[in-house]
C-alpha cells in the first residue's frame, strides 16, 4: 500500500466523503456542523452550516446532496487532546434528521424527523439504491445512564420513511452489495458486520432469530477493543469499514474471511470512499487529526448510484 496523502488538514471531527466528478471531496464536520468541499489544490470551501450534528453524505438523483443529521453531540476532550463525541446536554440536542442540501445554494431542506410515531434519535450513514431509495441507518443517542438500540430505516422514492431492521447494538455504516440484494450494516461497539438478505427495496427477507429478533446474520466480528463506523464497498463486493481504536480500513470478505487490515495512523478512522478515474483511490477521513486523506488502493472501488464517477 502506498503512503497515505493529506489532502486537507484542521477539519473539526470530519466524516461521509463523497468524490465528485471535478475531483473535489465533499464531507460533513460534525463538530463545526457544517458541510465542506475541498479542492483538489486543498482548498476548502463552507457549502452550508447544518445545525446540530451533519453525520453521513451522500448524493441523490437530484442532484443533491443527502445528510443523516444525528442531533448533535457534547464534545470530550481526551488526555491527548483530541476532542471525541459525548452524550449532548438535552438543551443541545437537536432531534435526528434526514436532511437535503442544495451544493450550490447552500439550501438546507429536512426531509424526515420521524418513522411513523417514532422520532428518528441519531441518524448516522447512508446510501441509494438504484430505484432512488434510501437506506440509512440510525445510531441512537446515548446519555449518562443508558442509551437507545439501533435501527436501519428505509426513506422510499415518494418520501415515507419505513423501518427494516431494529435492536441494533447499535447501527453506524450501511451499504449494499453490488447486486443489491444484501444489505450490510456495522455495529459500532460489538465490531461485528451484519448482512440482511433484501426481498424488494426496502424490505429485509423474514429468517428465524435466536437472541434479540435478528433479522441478518453476522459476517464479521473483531476481537479486542476495535469498533466499527462508517463503510464502503469494492467493486468485488468486499466491504471496506473504518475501525476505530486500531486505526484501520478492516476488509472483509462477504464469504466471512478477513482480507487484510490496512492501517492509517489514526486511532480515530470514520470513513471511507473511492473516487479517481478508475476508482482505485480511497479517500478516508481521519476524524482525530482533523484530516481528509488520500491513499492509493489495489482493487477498485464500487461505484456508488447517482454518483457520475
Amino acid at each position: 500500500m502506498s503512503r497515505l496523502r493529506v489532502l486537507a488538514t484542521g477539519l473539526e471531527f470530519p466524516e461521509g466523503p463523497i468524490v465528485l466528478p471535478d475531483g473535489s471531496v465533499v464531507l460533513v464536520e460534525i463538530r463545526a456542523q457544517r458541510l465542506t468541499r475541498v479542492w483538489p489544490d486543498g482548498r476548502k470551501e463552507t457549502v452550508a452550516q447544518i445545525p446540530g450534528g451533519p453525520n453521513g453524505a451522500a448524493m441523490g438523483p437530484d442532484g443533491k446532496c443527502y445528510i443523516c443529521n444525528n442531533g448533535g453531540f457534547s464534545w470530550i476532550p481526551t488526555r491527548s487532546g483530541m476532542l471525541m463525541p459525548g452524550a449532548p446536554k438535552p438543551s443541545e440536542y437537536l432531534g435526528g434528521s434526514l436532511q437535503r442540501v442544495d451544493l450550490v445554494s447552500g439550501k438546507v431542506e429536512t426531509l424526515a424527523t420521524h418513522c411513523g410515531e417514532h422520532p428518528l434519535k441519531g441518524p448516522n450513514d447512508l446510501v441509494f439504491d438504484r430505484q432512488g431509495g434510501l437506506w440509512f441507518s440510525d445510531l441512537g443517542k446515548r446519555r449518562a445512564r443508558d442509551m437507545d438500540v439501533g435501527a436501519a430505516y428505509y426513506l422510499k422514492p415518494g418520501g415515507e420513511v419505513v423501518e427494516a431492521v431494529f435492536g441494533m447494538l447499535p447501527a453506524n455504516g450501511i451499504g449494499l452489495s453490488p447486486d443489491e440484494k444484501t444489505l450490510y450494516v456495522a455495529e459500532t461497539p460489538t465490531a461485528r458486520l451484519w448482512a440482511y438478505d433484501l426481498v424488494a427495496p426496502g424490505e429485509v427477507k423474514p429468517r428465524d432469530t435466536i437472541y434479540r429478533g435478528e433479522t441478518g446474520k453476522p459476517i464479521a466480528g473483531l476481537g479486542g477493543y476495535q469498533m466499527f463506523d462508517s463503510l464502503a464497498e469494492e467493486a468485488s463486493g468486499n466491504v471496506c469499514v473504518a475501525t476505530l481504536n486500531s486505526g484501520c480500513i478492516s476488509v472483509i470478505a462477504p464469504e466471512v474471511t478477513m482480507v487484510e487490515q490496512v492501517p492509517t495512523g489514526d486511532r480515530v478512522t470514520t470513513n471511507i470512499a473511492f473516487g479517481g478515474p478508475d476508482l482505485k483511490t480511497a479517500y478516508i477521513t481521519l476524524s482525530g487529526r482533523g484530516e481528509l486523506v488520500a491513499v492509493d488502493w489495489p482493487r477498485p472501488g464500487l461505484p456508488l448510484n447517482f454518483l457520475n464517477t
